[in-house]
C-alpha cells in the first residue's frame, strides 16, 4: 500500500532554474525517502506533485544537458 507523506514542516528551496521572479518559481524538497515533491511557490498551501527520486534525477539530468527546454527539438 502507498502513502502519501505528510508534508508539513517540510523544508522547501526554490529550484535553480526558477527565474527569480514572482511568476514561475518552483519549489523543491529533500531528504524525503524515494519521493522529490515539488510546488508552485505561489501556492504554498496548495498540492505538490510527488516524483520518485530516480525520475527526478533524470529530468534534472536532462535539463541540465539542453535536451528539454523552448530551444530543444
Amino acid at each position: 500500500m502507498k502513502t502519501t507523506p505528510n508534508l508539513a514542516g517540510t523544508a522547501w528551496r526554490k529550484s535553480s532554474y526558477s527565474d527569480g521572479g514572482e511568476d514561475n518559481c518552483v519549489e523543491v524538497a529533500d531528504g524525503l525517502p524515494a519521493t522529490v515533491p515539488v510546488r508552485d511557490s505561489k501556492s504554498p498551501a496548495g498540492p505538490a506533485l510527488l516524483f520518485p527520486t530516480d525520475a527526478w534525477s533524470t529530468f534534472i539530468r536532462t535539463v541540465k544537458t539542453g535536451r528539454l527546454g523552448p530551444n530543444s527539438n
